[in-house]
């Protein structure tokens, strides 16, 4: 992994070669078998992949994936090398910023402790090879929910972890990393394109000012029709933001792709990545329930759905996702769709809890001789993560361009 070309690169072929319509695809790595099918994927695509990891998912803690930034690059690595793939891997971080990781809110840290521990996150990252490190502090608990962050702050911010970053690199004598700013979120104050224009030349300001202009990040994340409840991607909202960073060498990525309705737009619209994530989660939940369909022919009883919805429940992560209207309810009491949404959207918090984990291995014993569980689980997620690459043009990433892997 530590040959593995530097993002900038790419994202520089993309914006100077207009024909190259292609769009990065990011895998949030929320389980190994998800972390797995994506290796598997990418070697069938000839193509490379991104792994975006949260805080919540791989820390310095384990998250909740139980893996350390190391754990995970040295799981990536080693199942590569199994597998046979060729094709870069990037291991990034995802929303590295205070307030980033459900503890530091649910504990209400100050903000030095906060930004603290994300730095000492960060340096983790840098020590275990991570290749691109998302900075993102648009979050601050200490302003009203509907109060954005100022985008002055936001800057400074981004520019003091871009700087922290560089220098314990640098001083580290590790080769170059890549950058990714900005956020979705209406909270960030980036949603409209006067303060998108005030970020993008506040930071360009600052990086120059530092001595930082080599740092500039390759992507920029921008608002472009998709969130957590719809699944439309505006191209044109995308061509525009695509037209204000193309000038700092710069593309916009997506997050919340998951399901999106239109994904072949992407790299139309000049996307240069996109985060794909829960979507996966819930089909990996989909697959297990598949195959719990069938244990139940055979007159087998794993308990897996049930160790399921006692770990969510347990875990008291699902109250994260509940509407205004839900918010003091228990979980028996949401309507049946409601809580299969949110068992699908939150198992991915809980596949590591041992009694999880005792009843998948109950179902796959239960399932010997009839159906390859794991491999089945697998080849479910594969399907849903190639999608992606044929959607993004990415089939023979590799063979086509050469140049640009080398």
């Amino acid at each position: 992994m530590m040959g593995t070309p530097n993002l900038n690169k790419i994202i520089r072929e993309f914006i100077e070669n207009k024909n190259l319509k292609k769009t990065l695809l990011a895998v949030c790595p929320n389980s190994e078998a998800v972390t797995r099918a994506a290796l598997y994927a990418a070697k069938e695509a000839n193509a490379p992949i991104l792994f975006a990891t949260t805080l919540n998912q791989v820390d310095r803690d384990g998250g909740y994936t139980g893996w350390t930034p190391k754990d995970l690059t040295e799981f990536v690595s080693n199942f590569s090398k199994k597998i046979g793939l060729k094709s870069p891997v990037y291991v990034c971080l995802d929303h590295g910023g205070p307030w980033l990781k459900d503890k530091h809110t649910t504990e209400r840290y100050l903000f030095e402790k906060t930004m603290a521990e994300v730095k000492s996150t960060i340096e983790a990252c840098i020590d275990a090879g991570y290749k691109l490190l998302h900075i993102d502090p648009t979050v601050d608990i200490s302003l009203g929910n509907d109060e954005p962050i100022p985008i002055d702050l936001v800057v400074e911010r981004t520019l003091d972890m871009i700087e922290h970053a560089e220098n314990y690199r640098r001083s580290n004598n590790y080769p170059p990393i890549s950058y990714e700013v900005g956020t979705e979120e209406v909270h960030g104050g980036l949603a409209n394109m006067e303060s998108f224009v005030r970020f993008l030349e506040g930071l360009d300001k600052g990086l120059k000012e530092k001595g930082l202009e080599d740092s500039w990040p390759c992507f920029v994340v921008g608002k472009v029709g998709t969130d957590l409840h719809t699944t439309e991607f505006d191209p044109e909202v995308a061509a525009a933001l695509t037209s204000q960073v193309k000038k700092y060498g710069a593309l916009i990525k997506g997050h919340y792709s998951d399901y999106v309705d239109n994904p072949e737009d992407y790299p139309l619209s000049g996307m240069g990545g996109a985060n794909v994530g829960p979507e996966f989660t819930e089909e990996e939940f989909i697959a297990l329930m598949e195959l719990v369909k069938l244990e139940k022919k055979i007159g087998k009883e794993s308990g897996l759905k049930d160790a399921l919805k006692n770990a969510v429940i347990n875990s008291n992560r699902w109250q994260k996702w509940l509407t205004k209207n839900e918010k003091g309810k228990n979980f028996d009491d949401l309507a049946d769709d409601r809580q299969l949404w949110i068992m699908r959207t939150c198992s991915r918090y809980i596949w590591t809890h041992s009694n999880v984990v005792e009843a998948r291995q109950r179902l796959y014993y239960n399932l010997d001789g009839i159906r390859d569980a794991d491999a089945f689980v697998i080849w479910h997620l594969k399907k849903s993560i190639m999608h992606y690459f044929h959607s993004f043009n990415l089939i023979n990433f590799n063979t086509d361009h050469p140049g640009l892997i080398s």
